[in-house]
């Protein structure tokens, strides 16, 4: 007799402070001042910067409360998916999936562009080591995936340190620019706040806190997750919002409040505004430092990203809509089988750049990347929706938590959602067409999400059944996060 297949993931195995690293770890808060924040300085509204960040952050922790308030009742490795099937039902929450699935994968191939990409650089410029961008790529997924196989507290403990580290290199940015310059306070005032495009800014800035809904992913292998989950949530999106708002606030000080845009634009080809500013504030070494931290930074952010692509292949193989070999978890509760095939098309797909002789800074990390950030935009704005439907239909009398703040949350997330449609080519960092072709490719994952729900129903009625059967069994787990009975 065959031993039974293991399809459970590690219990108990992350406490809060590991879900915020986690989190954290995929919004990368350095490579989040050196590419988004430069970029809302010079698209958006020059040095009222700040202000977005902390209105982004306002409208997201508006939307956590609902999330919150769901999080207390459903643990579930299927994230937003979990949330929409609950509350628009199976068609959109499978439609959900799909654009899950979709997001976060193209997210992961683009992060073995930009790994690899400034891998190549940043080594050869300090070692003389120069190597091709895909090498430098493969070697990285390689390494994630080996250490997302370990387990997912492990990589805890690795994106945890990487997080310390280079918020620590901000924070000494900071610091130096406080005391030598000081802040500038005209940076809140209104004119400046509403100069340049402000709804652009905040369409940027959105994407700095991309990950931070990854806390969802993870309940099933939390500790105490009806509280745990909630509560990282919350710390995650203040502690993006002060690292990258005190940061940003920062930075437009050093250049000067009036010339942050002027000087960000002169900056945005090379993409070292805030390097040129490090060698000013800290000095030639705390730069190469910085630099270093750099790759660290994209690095964390590949294995948080390969970890929650993995999870919803796991998630949807579990539920018996994708082969269920995907739902195997090895002995250290690791979804091996799912990371396998996520690492295999990380590699595969961004190969065929390589093969087809593109670039990976003017193609693949923009269409990539480009397309994950609006995939998972789309997908906060379905789980804000299902939130307030799911509350209003079981008549919570939570008013305030459960209709007022996730319906402010929600509206302001449309609001961004319909910004990173218009204006994707900002998103993607490229005009190109191919690159214009791919937003159709989410309307694809929500019609075919929802026909091949209605499919299923009618075809095959156990597969459909199978859709919430995830939901239903970890929706009633207790406070240690045990599967209910």
């Amino acid at each position: 007799m065959s031993d039974p297949v293991n399809t459970a993931l590690r219990r108990n195995a992350l406490g809060i402070g590991a879900i915020v690293f986690l989190a954290l770890a995929a919004v990368a808060p350095l490579t989040g001042m050196v590419v988004v924040a430069s970029l809302t300085i010079a698209l958006g509204n020059g040095g009222g910067a700040p202000v977005a960040f902390l209105g982004m952050a306002a409208i997201l922790l508006l939307f956590a409360i609902g999330y919150g308030k769901m999080s207390a009742q459903l643990v579930n490795a299927s994230g937003f998916y979990a949330f929409v099937v609950k509350g628009l039902g199976r068609p959109a929450g499978l439609a959900a999936g799909f654009i899950a699935l979709l997001g976060y994968n193209f997210f992961v191939v683009g992060t073995i562009g930009t790994s690899g990409f400034f891998m190549q650089n940043i080594i050869a410029d300090l070692t003389g080591v120069d190597m091709h961008w895909y090498l430098w790529g493969l070697a990285s997924i390689v390494v994630c995936f080996l250490m997302a196989l370990r387990g997912v507290d492990f990589s805890s403990k690795i994106l945890g340190v990487s997080l310390v580290l280079e918020t620590l290199i901000l924070l000494i940015f900071d610091v130096a620019v406080l005391f030598k310059t000081g802040y500038a306070g005209s940076a809140f005032s209104f004119d400046v706040v509403t100069s340049g495009s402000l709804s652009i800014a905040l369409l940027l800035a959105a994407s700095g806190f991309l990950g931070f809904e990854a806390t969802a992913l993870f309940s099933e292998e939390a500790k105490n997750p009806l509280t745990t989950v909630p509560r990282a949530t919350y710390i995650a999106i203040s502690l993006i919002a002060v690292i990258l708002g005190v940061t940003t606030w920062a930075v437009v000080s050093a250049t000067g409040v009036e010339a942050a845009q002027r000087e960000s634009l002169a900056h945005l080809a090379a993409g070292d505004l805030v390097f040129s500013l490090s060698h000013e504030y800290l000095g030639a070494f705390l730069t190469d430092v910085m630099t270093v931290l750099l790759l660290v930074s994209l690095f964390a952010a590949m294995l948080a990203f390969h970890n929650s692509a993995s999870r919803y292949l796991f998630s949807l193989g579990r539920s018996g809509i994708l082969p269920s070999a995907l739902a195997r978890t090895n002995s250290s509760g690791s979804p091996a089988v799912a990371g396998t095939v996520q690492a295999v098309f990380g590699t595969v797909v961004a190969g065929a750049f390589v093969v087809a002789g593109l670039d990976p800074m003017t193609s693949l990390v923009p269409s990539m990347v480009g397309f994950g950030t609006l995939a998972i935009l789309v997908l906060q704005a379905l789980a804000a929706l299902a939130i307030i439907v799911h509350f209003r239909r079981t008549n919570d009398p939570r008013w305030g938590s459960t209709f007022v703040a996730p319906g402010i949350g929600f509206v302001g997330l449309c609001f961004v959602v319909v910004l990173a449609f218009t204006h994707f080519d900002i998103v993607a960092g490229s005009g190109a067409a191919a690159v214009q072709l791919l937003p159709p490719l989410l309307v694809a994952a929500l019609v075919g999400g929802i026909g091949f729900a209605l499919y299923l129903r009618n075809s095959r009625p156990d597969a459909y059944e199978g859709l919430s059967a995830d939901l239903e069994r970890f929706e009633d787990a207790g406070a240690h996060g045990a599967p209910a009975a």
